[in-house]
């Protein structure tokens, strides 16, 4: 059976032309990390998406997960720890442990930055159970801001990170042909304890929860805008009967790095994708 892709605007294609004849340089990937976040619905998973601002110059009014580019202060060897060590996790993301320990850092990060939902507890077996307060609000404002470091953020909350909350899940590298790159590591995590999300991003318009596969049924329909990366993770969570099995799938996996690349498809040109993804797209 042949497996039906949204074909690629014009100046996609166009792009990728002009670098394939030589007349554009790749530009250097950023690395970035984003997390699903995973909540039980009456359907299966949930998934917590932000719309970007259209004004943004990456993923302009499309649909994503919280995450965001690796800061240099996420790199700092004394942030409080907790879970799989940093050697485990660099085996795991598939990278050196110094690039696995800030990976892991700007996840926590930036799902506080853009979610409200804080990944961390004053022990290894707790975590905090409620990030609305005024006072937390100043803190996610000062760490966005990059007045606060999250190793200095931590210490004065007195918490540690709770790395063992996070799941890989896989890896994608934005194609060579375009002008603004990240090599980005996907990460799960369910909504902690008593903890919710806010709409506090500067970079969102809007915000919501949504069943897996309605998410996919919406972009499917072209009433939401997903890059692909984002798309077919929607629709491999949503095989899944909860969060909790999710989860579990995630504590088998190690990433391996996917660049899509422009291919054909009859008339249209499309994005190729990763093998295991295949069979799922097939079944729409």
């Amino acid at each position: 059976m042949s497996v039906k892709r949204p074909p690629l605007p014009q100046s996609f294609v166009d792009q990728a032309r002009s670098y394939a004849a030589g007349e554009a340089t790749p530009a250097e990937p950023r690395n970035a990390a984003t997390v699903v976040l995973l909540r039980d619905g009456a359907s299966g998973p949930e998934v917590y998406l932000l719309r970007r601002q259209t004004t943004m110059a990456f993923a302009a009014g499309m649909c994503v997960f919280p995450g965001g580019g690796v800061d240099p202060r996420d790199f700092a060897e004394d942030v409080a720890w907790a879970g799989p060590s940093v050697e485990d996790w660099a085996t795991t993301l598939g990278c050196e442990p110094s690039l696995a320990r800030a990976l892991v850092c700007a996840a926590v990060r930036e799902t506080f930055e853009e979610s409200g939902v804080l990944l961390a507890g004053p022990s290894a077996d707790t975590v905090v159970d409620d990030t609305t307060g005024d006072d937390w609000e100043a803190d996610r404002f000062a760490l966005e801001s990059r007045e606060l470091s999250m190793t200095d953020f931590l210490v004065r909350r007195g918490l540690v990170l709770r790395t063992d909350l996070l799941g890989a899940w896989s890896g994608w590298l934005t194609p060579v042909f375009e002008p603004k790159r990240y090599r980005t590591w996907f990460f799960v995590a369910a909504l902690p304890g008593s903890q919710v999300t806010r709409d506090v991003s500067s970079e969102s318009s809007s915000v919501t929860w949504l069943p897996a596969l309605s998410a996919v049924e919406a972009v499917e329909a072209g009433e939401m805008l997903m890059l692909p990366p984002t798309y077919l993770t929607c629709l491999e969570a949503g095989q899944y009967p909860d969060s909790t099995s999710a989860l579990a799938a995630a504590g088998s996996r190690t990433v391996d790095m996917f660049t899509p690349e422009v291919i054909s498809d009859g008339d249209d040109f499309v994005l190729s994708t990763p093998p295991a993804y295949l069979s799922l797209m097939e079944s729409r």
